[in-house]
């Protein structure tokens, strides 16, 4: 493993035990609740006179209720007190109701049974703000993408092996019953021990006084999330996520059943390709983001969860079935199945490279004093949405359609639903468009970017070779940057779309515009002023030879107001790129996805700069290569 990957963090007590608490979490919870699904299916009438559909039905809404109920309550815990301490507390009630649970099911007793999935939910309702708050606590910035990646993988690997496990001890003859029991509390057991091996996290908000009215406090949590537009729609697309999720998974048993004419075996495929796609994407996060919360990925998951998802309804809406039973392996032989398990795989991909982002960017722009509570507001948000999906399947297969007929809605609502949010905030599809440049046209070599302050002022400078190159920059940064760009460049056609989301100052010369200039300069100070990064060529305009042009003595007006550091950047490799005013560049369209590299230097004081230097730096962090 190399020292960037995200596995290392498997190894490091920041990370390790808590990625264990949360796993063996996730899988107790569907260790028992496949089991008790599965018994109540087949032996409803040693429990209840109440129909083995009703029963299920009231099973799903004892377990999503505490969400709606303490939702708000456990945000403020969250944010109160110590993290630690309060996932050893949670991890003890869920030993707890596994004992119920235990007891209920060794006496045959539907009343101990409910009352376990209740707490069960309940306890699931106090650890989701701790589980997400605590991760940008214990993990720098560049590892919170890799961190998310790996619980939403870990939660997938332990959701599906605890339905696997569930499922097959509580069908066995004789210990089945006893064995679920035993299971669920040892690991429960296990987890506790795991627990105390977390770090101390200090508690956010030590002085919160706790407002114990639910209905209250989810008001104010719901304020809590809209004090920030970004994080807000974010999680209203991470509530959308648990929707399609929900509309498709909860379809698979009458899809393997009713469709595919397979055995439950089938389902338990079905369920095992889906959760295999979301951990690949989900991993896979990592390796495209560059070690960044890079958003631009949330357009292109939602991309393809609508694309497959319309080829799954087309693939299942024409398939009949040539044998009643279709057994896993014959699943696997048909081209027509397979066809339908490569959409359900995709989709899962896909989902992986949707969700990550989504709540690592909620975790790094939530406010650190109620983190917790905003992260409270989305699972709140996020139990709305998924028995709003349950309505929805209800109320749509009740008109008449089919299960194929109600994938291509979801699929089409999906796009819907991401043009909507996409057009509200601009930054995913900046962000995407940039992200797609430096993968599809360009291949980015990075040197040094270590040496960008991950906070504080500063004002970065680079050569000028392309149209793109404030582009590809913003894709190598972690941090966003604000551009000064020449006002004709500025008013570039899709250009124009990159720099105005990414607020970029337009600035003319005197000659050209003086009042714009001065304003320029004002804004620069005030944006350095906030702490951000700055960023200016310059050059004033692009090299028509692909050497460079004299540095200008903007930069030292800049320092003047506000002396904050200086960060030397060279880009090379553009010079043939077509987006360059290289005259001879058609002579190379040989190197249509050429090599560019983008190397840092070390932050200079403020004191002391001159354009002559700063050129120098510049020219010899590019070295020789245009």
């Amino acid at each position: 493993m190399g020292e960037n990957s995200q596995f290392r963090l498997l190894r490091e007590r920041r990370f390790g035990p808590f990625f264990g608490v949360q796993f063996l979490g996730a899988m107790n919870d569907n260790v028992f609740k496949q089991g008790l699904v599965i018994l109540l299916a087949y032996q409803t009438a040693s429990f209840t006179t109440m129909s083995s559909n009703v029963l299920q039905n009231v099973a799903q809404a004892l377990f999503i209720l505490p969400f709606f109920i303490f939702s708000a309550t456990a945000g403020q815990l969250a944010d109160k007190y110590e993290k630690n301490r309060l996932i050893t507390i949670t991890v003890t009630i869920e030993l707890l109701c596994m004992g119920i649970g235990a007891w209920g099911l060794l006496s045959q007793n539907l009343g101990l049974l409910l009352a376990a999935l209740f707490l069960g939910g309940a306890q699931s309702t106090l650890f989701g703000p701790v589980k997400y708050a605590i991760l940008p606590q214990v993990l720098h910035e560049r590892e919170l993408v890799g961190g998310n990646a790996l619980v939403e993988t870990g939660t997938s690997i332990a959701i599906l092996f605890g339905m696997i496990l569930g499922g097959w001890m509580i069908a066995q003859p004789g210990w089945g019953i006893a064995g679920v029991g035993i299971a669920t509390m040892s690991f429960s057991a296990l987890g506790i021990v795991l627990s105390r091996a977390i770090p101390k996290s200090p508690a956010a908000d030590p002085g919160l006084r706790i407002n114990w009215n639910p209905i209250t406090e989810t008001w104010r949590n719901y304020q809590f999330t809209r004090q920030n537009r970004v994080v807000f729609l974010s999680i209203l697309g991470i509530s959308w996520f648990w929707f399609y999720g929900a509309m498709l998974a909860t379809q698979f048993p009458n899809l393997a059943k009713n469709v595919i004419g397979g055995s439950e075996h089938v389902v338990t495929l079905l369920l095992t390709i889906f959760s295999v796609g979301i951990g690949l994407g989900s991993l896979l996060c990592e390796r495209l983001s560059g070690h960044k919360i890079e958003i631009g990925l949330v357009p292109f998951g939602s991309i393809g969860l609508s694309v497959f998802g319309i080829d799954l309804w087309a693939a299942t809406a024409g398939y009949a079935p040539a044998v009643a039973g279709v057994t896993p392996a014959a699943f696997l032989n048909d081209i027509a199945l397979v066809r339908i398990a490569a959409d359900l795989f995709l989709i899962g991909v896909f989902a992986g490279f949707y969700i990550v982002p989504l709540y690592a960017l909620i975790q790094s722009r939530s406010e650190k004093s109620h983190r917790s509570r905003v992260i409270a507001g989305n699972n709140i948000l996020n139990a709305a949405f998924i028995v709003a999906a349950a309505a929805m399947a209800i109320g749509v297969l009740a008109a008449g359609a089919t299960i194929p007929q109600l994938f291509l809605v979801t699929a089409i609502l999906n796009a819907a639903v991401a043009l909507y949010i996409y057009a509200l905030v601009p930054e995913f599809l900046t962000r995407f468009m940039v992200w797609i440049l430096i993968h599809s046209v360009y291949r980015l070599k990075k040197t040094g970017l270590e040496r960008i302050p991950e906070e504080g002022p500063a004002v970065v400078v680079c050569n000028h070779i392309s149209y793109v190159d404030a582009l590809v920059i913003s894709a190598a940064c972690r941090r966003p940057i604000r551009w000064v760009t020449d006002h004709r460049v500025y008013r570039v056609p899709l250009l124009n779309f990159f720099f105005r989301t990414a607020k970029a100052i337009p600035i003319a010369s005197a000659k050209d515009d003086p009042e714009m200039l001065a304003r320029a300069y004002d804004v620069i100070a005030r944006e350095l002023a906030d702490g951000q990064l700055v960023g200016i060529f310059p050059e004033g305009k692009l090299t028509a030879t692909g050497e460079m042009n004299a540095f200008r003595g903007g930069i030292v007006r800049i320092l003047e107001k506000s002396p904050v550091p200086v960060i030397p950047m060279a880009l090379s490799g553009l010079w043939q790129s077509f987006f360059a005013r290289n005259r001879d560049k058609m002579k190379h369209a040989a190197k249509l996805f050429p090599k560019i590299q983008l190397a840092v230097g070390e932050p200079l004081p403020a004191m002391g700069v001159t354009p002559e230097l700063l050129q120098a730096a510049v020219l010899e962090l590019r070295g020789k290569r245009q």
